[in-house]
């Protein structure tokens, strides 16, 4: 694992630090527990429950050191603080489409990016298209498959998460 600071809002911390405190207090001890009761049913070479029981141990065990390190590394960026119109790290951007259809995105790092709630990778192909570019702008964007798609920044803001929460 590297040093490197990685950018995230305040909200992609929180999340962050809920999913370590749920994994440390509430599946750390259940997968023990399911461990303490498969060795209670004997031999432990043919027990499914006691293997799938540590591979699960196993995996939130990698889990947990990766967010720690995630945490550790974490530089926090106030998007409460930001202004203007220029697209910037923590931004919500209005887009619409050649077709006239709007979509939001905030742009936010790497490991705090879900597309479904309309959060982007600043390293994602459409995030990279709109860094540093204002309101007013058309942009350009290669999708997945090659294929081009036309946009034009409608509104940059710079607002809570529950407030994009709410529109996605």
């Amino acid at each position: 694992m590297t040093n490197a600071k990685i950018p995230i809002t305040a909200g992609g911390m929180s999340r962050l630090k809920v999913e370590l405190k749920r994994l440390k207090a509430v599946e750390r001890p259940r997968v023990i527990d399911a461990i303490a009761t498969a060795r209670g049913h004997g031999d432990l070479s043919e027990n499914a429950d006691y293997a799938a029981a540590k591979e699960r141990q196993s995996f939130i065990e990698g889990r947990i050191q990766e967010l720690e390190d995630k945490i550790a590394r974490a530089d926090i960026v106030d998007v409460s603080r930001l202004s203007g119109d220029r697209v910037v790290f923590g931004a919500t951007v209005t887009l619409q489409d050649e077709d006239g259809a709007s979509v939001v995105y905030r742009v936010v790092g790497d490991i705090e990016a879900d597309l479904k709630k309309g959060r982007i990778s600043v390293q994602s192909p459409i995030a990279r298209a709109l860094i540093g570019r204002e309101v007013g702008d058309s942009v350009t964007v290669k999708g997945p498959k090659g294929a081009e798609k036309e946009y034009e920044i409608l509104s940059v803001e710079f607002r809570d998460e529950e407030a994009v929460a709410e529109e996605a």
